[in-house]
C-alpha cells in the first residue's frame, strides 16, 4: 500500500513546517510527515525550509545568523492570517511530539546550499536521545552528507533526493548502498517504479499535489508520495484500495 507523507506537514492548508500543520496532517490519516532542517546561531537544529526567514515569517535575513531564542519570537504563520501566531519548531519539539505516534518522519536536511558544520553529528544525537530509529527517514540533496550517516550510523535509512532527471538513479543509489530515492513527481513513471523494485530501490516522489498523478502512482504500486494535500491523497487511496 502507497504510504502518504504530508509534505511541511499539511502545507497545502496549514502555515508550513508548524506543530499545527504537523498536526493537520496526523488528524487526516498521513502515514508520515516531512519536514526541513536548518542550524541557528546557537546551534539548535530549527524546523524551517528555506535558508532566509523572509518567505515564511515576518522576520528577515538568514536562520544562521539568529540564535534560536530570536528565531521563536517571529510568526511563521505571518502568511496564513486566519491561524494564530505559530513558533518556528526546534526538530527537539517535534522528536518529542512524534515518539509516541505510529508516524514516519522524513527529516531533510538543508545542508546543499549553505555548509552547517556537524548538523549530521548534532542530528544523530538527538534522534538517540528520543530513542527514533524504525519511523525515521532522513534525506537531502547533499549526497555526501547522506553517505556520511549511512556509514557511521547504518540504522537509519537515508534517502537521496532527486531534483534533475537522472539516467538509472537505482543503479545510482545501488552504487551507493542506498536503498531509497526521493525524485521530482514528474520524472517517476509506471517503468521507473518498475526498475527500482528490481533494484530494491524505495521511491517516495515529491510533491504530488495533481489527483491524476496521486492515481497513477498509486495504481503502480508506489512506496510512498509526498504531497503537500495528504487529506486528499489518503482519501484518494482508501478509495481506490476498496474497488
Amino acid at each position: 500500500m502507497t504510504k502518504i507523507f504530508g509534505h511541511r506537514g499539511a502545507a497545502g492548508h496549514f502555515p508550513e513546517n508548524t506543530m499545527l500543520s504537523f498536526q493537520a496532517a496526523y488528524e487526516c490519516g498521513a502515514d508520515g510527515i516531512e519536514l526541513d532542517v536548518h542550524k541557528s546561531k546557537d546551534g539548535e537544529l530549527v524546523v524551517i525550509h528555506d535558508e532566509k526567514i523572509n518567505r515564511t515569517t515576518n522576520g528577515k535575513g538568514y536562520v544562521k545568523d539568529h540564535t534560536y531564542d530570536e528565531l521563536k519570537s517571529f510568526n511563521a504563520a505571518v502568511k496564513w492570517p486566519e491561524y494564530s501566531f505559530q513558533v518556528i519548531p526546534r526538530l527537539e519539539d517535534v522528536l518529542e511530539w512524534i515518539a509516541k505516534k505510529p508516524l514516519y518522519l522524513n527529516i531533510e536536511l538543508k545542508n546543499n546550499v549553505l555548509f552547517y558544520r556537524d548538523i549530521e553529528e548534532k542530528l544523530v544525537r538527538l534522534l538517540r536521545k528520543h530513542k527514533l530509529t524504525e519511523q525515521i527517514i532522513l534525506s537531502s540533496f547533499n549526497h555526501d552528507s547522506m553517505l556520511k550517516i549511512a556509514r557511521t550510523n547504518p540504522e537509519y535509512e537515508v534517502a537521496l533526493l532527486l531534483s534533475d532527471k537522472m539516467h538509472r538513479p537505482w543503479e545510482y543509489a545501488n552504487r551507493l548502498n542506498v536503498n531509497a530515492i526521493h525524485p521530482k513527481w514528474y520524472h517517476v513513471n509506471k517503468r521507473y517504479l518498475q526498475r527500482s523494485r528490481q533494484y530494491n530501490v524505495t521511491v517516495r516522489p515529491y510533491t504530488v499535489n495533481r489527483t491524476n498523478m496521486m492515481k497513477q502512482l498509486i495504481l503502480n504500486g508506489c512506496d510512498a508520495l509526498i504531497t503537500d494535500l495528504p487529506d486528499k491523497a489518503v482519501k484518494l487511496r482508501d478509495e481506490l484500495l476498496l474497488h
